[in-house]
């Protein structure tokens, strides 16, 4: 059975950092998933932060993502929102979709939303998104540095390399885990 993790919105917004992480989850390391409620929340920022992109193409990328990672969406976990105690009330849709999806671990940057003592009797965890990806680099680094590669390659202009990759990752937070791919690199 696969490793299910749920993907928070926070890091699904940054671009480089959502390639990353559905590369790791095509290469069927683990499986990935989110809800139609947390690519809103994504989206709706990105248009707002972002009115220079065009909306057009933010719907394809949302349609790209789920087409990109087989069985992605939890559907479902509705019922389950009331019933979770949680620092922020509005974070209780992401537990109820792990849950749900029976992930082992939520990816997301707001770890004080997700304190242990609320996750625990569920069997899940958060993790930063720093923190995940430096785990499957433990676990598989050819994964991960293929996932890299793979962004490079899919960059159409300017060319990019693997350090312009590996410094847009690590201005989103990914400091640990760019450290060890680029000492992988020596």
């Amino acid at each position: 059975m696969a490793f299910v993790v749920l993907f928070d919105a926070n890091v699904l917004y940054p671009n480089v950092l959502r390639d990353l992480l559905l590369r790791i989850a095509q290469s069927g390391f683990v499986q990935a998933k989110w809800t139609d409620e947390i690519l809103d929340e994504v989206f709706r920022n990105l248009r707002k932060n972002r009115p220079d992109l065009d909306p057009g193409k933010l719907d394809r990328t949302r349609h790209l993502m789920n087409a990109s990672v087989r069985d992605c969406l939890v559907t479902g976990y509705e019922p389950l929102i009331a019933t979770l105690d949680l620092p922020d009330p509005d974070d209780r849709h992401v537990l109820a979709a792990a849950i749900k999806a029976q992930a082992r671990v939520i990816v997301t940057e707001n770890l004080r939303d997700f304190p242990g003592r609320a996750l625990g009797p569920w069997n899940v965890e958060a993790q930063t998104s720093d923190d995940f990806v430096l785990d499957r680099i433990e676990l598989c680094e050819r994964v991960v540095v293929e996932a890299v590669r793979r962004i490079v390659n899919s960059r159409r202009a300017p060319p990019t390399s693997v350090s312009e990759v590996l410094d847009a990752l690590e201005r989103c937070g990914l400091r640990k885990s760019v450290a060890a791919l680029r000492s992988g690199q020596e």
